[in-house]
């Protein structure tokens, strides 16, 4: 057997590769640099991983996310692979022992943050060392133009310039569009690297974006039809965090809170709760997730829009990474794009930066929250859009995204929008200045509202004009004339009309959209209800094994085996270690460490059944 596919199997528990993975493999191993585009779960780590044991010496995995370095290397050591991280969460002690440990060549690979290279210690360690390769993660770091711009990247090629003998370098990303490729070849200085672009798409996800009248309601409707499931709600304020936390929480269900303002302790708490199966659902800022390899996740709620494609679709694809089917829904109010824009201009205040550079990332960042806000009022399909974003030509119809799954027509809302804008002409004459849209919406529905009876908004003519109309329909339309520069919001978040307004309420211009005919769709049934030979009985007792198995060691259960694993065990029903060794995702050591005990519990199960 050739030694890779060897050590394939023994280390991983894979008989084959996925798309790409091989293709990197070889030309790291002929001494080529190498450049991996895969989407997230598409199997990156085994492109530097693999190489990485068949090598003379050792391989350094250069990466901004502690938690993934914390992940990689428990899921490596439990595979009987020697490894270590270096970054800010060690001691002083812990740091000379890994230093100490190097030195001895215990280690085949050794995760390190950027900000770490230039350590002196960790560079006298090196300099008795044969590096065989550098692997760059989340390589599109590198580029002012990539969502997520680290300067300590730039320092990456000087760093690799003072080893003794330069090795293969390699640089992973699973988001990058083309401008941001270019910039990762040219700023890492990699040399006519093997570059393979495996797709942005993930088959198994199901995009969707919802305009609710109110988020909090139809969050909680959302998660309590998925009880059962594991899930991540994102916001983008600390403030919606603690707010939307507290909701669940009072509504019984079991969520976490993450965000930079938490102590490191309740972070490091909530992250665990989470990953250890204790809790189902945290609420997080972005500063959650990066690197966070839970692969039962099943479904990512956004409940603002993010403030660009990349972070969405990163965020997002921490759903499904075993390969199942999972969810990912975006509750979008114009609201969300004046928080990201502020966002946007008071997040660029890093020191290191020049006021040039600083002005270029703003820029960047501005022009991909436009793109995002396209996504999010597009009536096309979703996952098309975001593919295309990419630089991935695609069909127009993926058949498993909101605007596919539902029936849809173009309306006619011309007489509601005149309405609308009338509506905002009229209070604004009567008041003075006018309100935010969920007021004028009050008006429009002829609330009794206390307020608008004292302010005597409803003796004018638009009071009620709307009455018959759903609340979520009429804000849907709102955010359409607001979308296309019928009206704006001023500084203090009231509505004013633009000069595009009065041909639409003189009636020289029509508004037309898109709306959905059907019903929300029934969810898919999760595969475990598919099982063949091992029904969701025999799964749901292989996961219990897990469970137990992995409070003993103090591990996360996927560290154990991922979901994927557990359901292609219950299907092949293995009562022999060398069936066991057929199960995708277990390998020798594995089927060393556990195969008795999975193998008996299947024996009981087929023995009753």
């Amino acid at each position: 057997m050739d030694r890779k596919y060897e050590l394939l199997s023994k280390y991983f528990g894979y008989k084959q590769f996925r798309p790409g993975q091989e293709e990197l493999v070889d030309a790291a191993l002929s001494g080529s640099d190498v450049f991996g585009i895969m989407p997230t779960g598409g199997g990156k780590s085994m492109c530097y991983q693999l190489p990485a044991l068949m090598m003379r010496g050792i391989t350094l995995v250069i990466s901004p996310l502690i938690s993934l370095m914390k992940d990689q290397v428990l899921s490596l050591k439990n595979s009987g692979i020697s490894a270590a991280y270096i970054n800010s969460s060690l001691t002083l002690e812990q740091l000379h022992k890994v230093y100490s440990y190097m030195a001895d060549r215990r280690f085949k690979i050794i995760y390190v943050a950027p900000e770490r290279l230039f350590n002196e210690g960790f560079l006298n360690t090196l300099s008795k060392l044969e590096v065989s390769m550098v692997a760059v993660d989340e390589a599109h770091c590198i580029s002012q133009w990539g969502q997520d711009f680290r300067p300590s990247y730039l320092k990456i090629p000087q760093f690799i310039s003072l080893l003794p003998v330069r090795p293969v370098v390699s640089a992973f990303t699973a988001t990058a569009t083309d401008e941001v490729q270019r910039d990762i070849v040219r700023l890492l200085e990699l040399r006519s690297p093997k570059t393979v672009v495996t797709g942005f798409d993930r088959p198994n996800l199901y995009f969707d974006v919802l305009r609710p009248g109110n988020k909090t309601d139809k969050l909680i409707s959302l998660i309590s039809e998925r009880r059962d499931k594991c899930g991540i709600v994102y916001c983008s304020t600390r403030k919606d965090v603690e707010r939307v936390t507290e909701a669940l929480l009072e509504k019984g269900f079991l969520a976490a809170r993450y965000h930079a303002g938490l102590s490191d302790e309740e972070r490091r708490r909530s992250q665990d709760d989470f990953i250890y199966d204790r809790k189902n659902i945290i609420v997080a800022t972005n500063a959650f997730g990066m690197g966070i390899d839970k692969s039962n996740v099943s479904y990512v709620i956004h409940f603002n829009m993010p403030k660009s494609p990349e972070a969405y679709y990163q965020e997002a694809g921490r759903a499904g990474r075993d390969g199942e089917f999972a969810e990912c829904i975006l509750l979008f109010s114009p609201k969300d794009i004046a928080t990201a824009k502020f966002l946007i201009n008071n997040s660029n205040e890093n020191e290191e930066l020049s006021e040039e550079e600083r002005a270029a990332v703003t820029e960047g960042d501005n022009a991909r929250l436009d793109k995002m806000v396209t996504y999010c009022n597009t009536s096309g399909c979703l996952r098309s859009y975001m593919l295309r974003y990419f630089g991935q030509n695609t069909e127009d119809f993926c058949g498993n995204c909101g605007s596919c799954k539902n029936e849809s027509i173009l309306t006619d809302v011309t007489r509601e929008a005149q309405i609308i804008l009338s509506a905002v002409k009229k209070i604004g004459d009567t008041l003075g200045y006018t309100p935010g849209e969920t007021f004028i919406i009050k008006v429009l529905k002829g609330s009794g509202d206390k307020r608008i009876a004292e302010l005597r908004l409803n003796d004018i003519s638009a009071f009620g004009m709307l009455s018959e109309e759903k609340t979520d329909r009429i804000r849907s339309i709102f955010d359409r004339l607001l979308f296309d520069g019928y009206c704006r919001r001023n500084e203090f978040e009231g509505i004013v009309l633009t000069n595009k307004a009065r041909a639409v309420i003189s009636g020289e211009e029509s508004i037309f959209m898109t709306e959905r005919l059907s019903p929300e769709r029934k969810r898919k049934k999760s595969s475990a209800a598919k099982l063949t030979v091992g029904d969701a009985g025999l799964y749901d007792i292989l996961r219990a094994v897990r469970m137990r198995i992995a409070k003993q060691q103090g591990v996360p259960a996927y560290v154990i085996f991922s979901n994927a694993t557990l359901q292609d065990m219950a299907e092949k029903a293995p009562v022999t270690t060398e069936e066991f060794l057929e199960v995708s995702g277990v390998g020798q050591v594995k089927a060393q460490l556990y195969g008795d005990i999975f193998i008996e519990k299947i024996k009981n199960y087929l023995s009753v059944i």
